[in-house]
């Protein structure tokens, strides 16, 4: 018996302590984020802000938000961060839902994220050219730095531990990990 693809009505109908996605059709239901996946993304988004956002201290010109939703071709995600030039993006208040793709995501694995994270959202952001992709482990304490080239992304570096790191697409400052991880 062939299964009916999921609808944005099923994942509205989610109860609110879940994040709900659409991708080829399935619904995907996971938990809000424990402990240190909040810590590590939360933390991040704050120190984008300021340079970035607010242009204190860093270039400005960017609008990033904490788990946006998504809506690229019939696929429906929420990474746990995205930004966008403010040029491509001049309105962020008046969208409900994300169809301008987005210039950069992260995403901050668990274990119970990961795979999905990895195996079917990456290739859908390659697809929809977002071009730089971060995968944060908060608890293996790395970050992986991707950018597409082509139709694929290229892993430009691996950091792990604690340590400063400037990391495109924000190099302009250098992000302390030991802080982002929860110091």
């Amino acid at each position: 018996m062939e299964r009916k693809p999921a609808t944005y009505a099923d994942l509205v109908a989610l109860p609110d302590n879940v994040v709900g996605e659409l991708i080829g059709g399935v619904l995907h239901a996971s938990p809000r984020p424990a402990g240190a996946h909040a810590v590590a993304g939360s933390y991040l988004g704050g120190v984008l802000v300021a340079p970035f956002v607010a242009g204190q201290g860093g270039p400005g010109g960017w609008v990033i938000l904490d788990e946006p939703e998504l809506h690229l071709g019939e696929d429906v995600l929420v990474p746990d961060l995205a930004g966008w030039h403010r040029e491509r993006l001049p309105n962020a208040r008046d969208v409900v839902a994300f169809t301008v793709v987005p210039d950069w995501v992260c995403e901050v694995l668990s274990p119970s994220t990961k795979a999905l994270d990895r195996q079917e959202k990456l290739p859908i952001y390659a697809r929809e050219g977002v071009r730089h992709v971060w995968l944060m482990d908060p608890r293996a304490r790395t970050l992986e730095v991707f950018r597409l080239e082509g139709a694929e992304y290229a892993l430009l570096a691996t950091y792990s531990g604690g340590g400063y790191v400037r990391v495109e697409p924000f190099e302009s400052i250098e992000l302390s990990l030991e802080f982002i991880w929860g110091g």
